[in-house]
């Protein structure tokens, strides 16, 4: 009965003690896909600031992930670029910290054959109206290339698909449903990187961190540390694949080094990067300014 009562006591205290342990967290929303390749160290070692350790959890969408930040579920998030202007649009009040994913886009085909109608090319798009189609569009009408756009596929996983089924000749992907095309059908080849549409881009600010006002004091700190975890990343693409596998984010096999180098990581704090921010929300506003809630953001976005 004493060893009963005393496994009892245990399991009580344990489970006590795991809220307390989440209560003093500080909680970091990253949306499952390319963008928690960069956040791979802090998964596997979990930093502190200000004494508190950070942990790291995956959110399945963007909708998902407005409500957390609307409920105040996340201390931080990382999201698209859009989605950060779009909700400082709405009242939302998080900062801006920086961007860690300079782009994950690229066209990718095989000898043309699908044509539509009117004889021009197929180009299957996902994310119609996101950041996918607006960096399609801009690069079809920079480099004066006639695709006919086809938004039958809805998601990158689906592209891959028909790609791989032969339903599709020329298609829009990201990491690192790319990768895993590229491995599985050797016909296919890169296109075009759609996040340099010429040499003078090094890529698009396409993915935000913002944090909550709380964490305003500690923005040094967090630079410092986004700033390591995306360097691990890049420095160390085994290591953080073996973590990013070992959580569960990606399924054995997904990525691979050349993964990780297709997604342009590289921290750079809000008050180095406004300049390429306020040009890629320019471009944003110019194809689909409803993707911004209307307008972009005034100053107080990168402050």
């Amino acid at each position: 009965m004493t060893f009963l009562r005393c496994l009892c006591l245990l399991f009580i205290l344990c489970c006590c003690n795991s809220p307390k342990k989440e209560a003093e967290a500080i909680r970091v929303s990253v949306l499952r896909g390319p963008s928690a390749i960069a956040f791979a160290e802090w998964m596997g070692n979990a930093p502190e600031i200000d004494g508190k350790p950070v942990l790291v959890r995956l959110v399945d969408s963007p909708d998902l992930m407005q409500a957390e930040m609307i409920k105040g579920e996340a201390d931080i998030a990382v999201l698209p670029m859009i989605s950060a202007a779009n909700l400082y649009n709405k009242g939302v009040q998080y900062h801006l910290a920086g961007c860690p994913i300079w782009g994950t886009l690229y066209l990718v085909g095989k000898p043309t054959k699908e044509t539509s109608e009117g004889g021009k090319p197929v180009l299957h798009i996902f994310g119609a109206g996101t950041t996918p189609d607006i960096l399609t569009r801009y690069y079809l009408d920079r480099h004066k290339l006639d695709y006919s756009r086809n938004y039958t596929f809805t998601t990158a996983r689906e592209v891959m698909q028909g790609l791989l089924a032969g339903k599709v000749d020329n298609a829009v992907l990201g990491e690192p449903f790319l990768s895993m095309a590229l491995r599985k059908d050797s016909t296919l080849q890169i296109l075009a990187d759609l996040n340099r549409p010429d040499s003078a881009f090094s890529g698009f600010a396409q993915t935000a961190v913002l944090y909550a006002p709380a964490l305003k004091e500690k923005q040094a700190e967090m630079d410092s540390l986004l700033r390591s975890s995306c360097r691990f990343a890049t420095g160390h693409p085994e290591q953080a694949i073996c973590i990013l596998e070992t959580e569960g984010v990606f399924a054995p096999g997904m990525l691979t080094p050349e993964s990780v180098e297709r997604c342009k990581i590289d921290y750079k704090p809000a008050s180095e990067a406004k300049e390429n921010i306020v040009r890629f929300l320019q471009l944003i506003e110019e194809y689909e300014p409803k993707a911004l809630g209307g307008k972009l953001p005034d100053e107080g976005f990168y402050k």
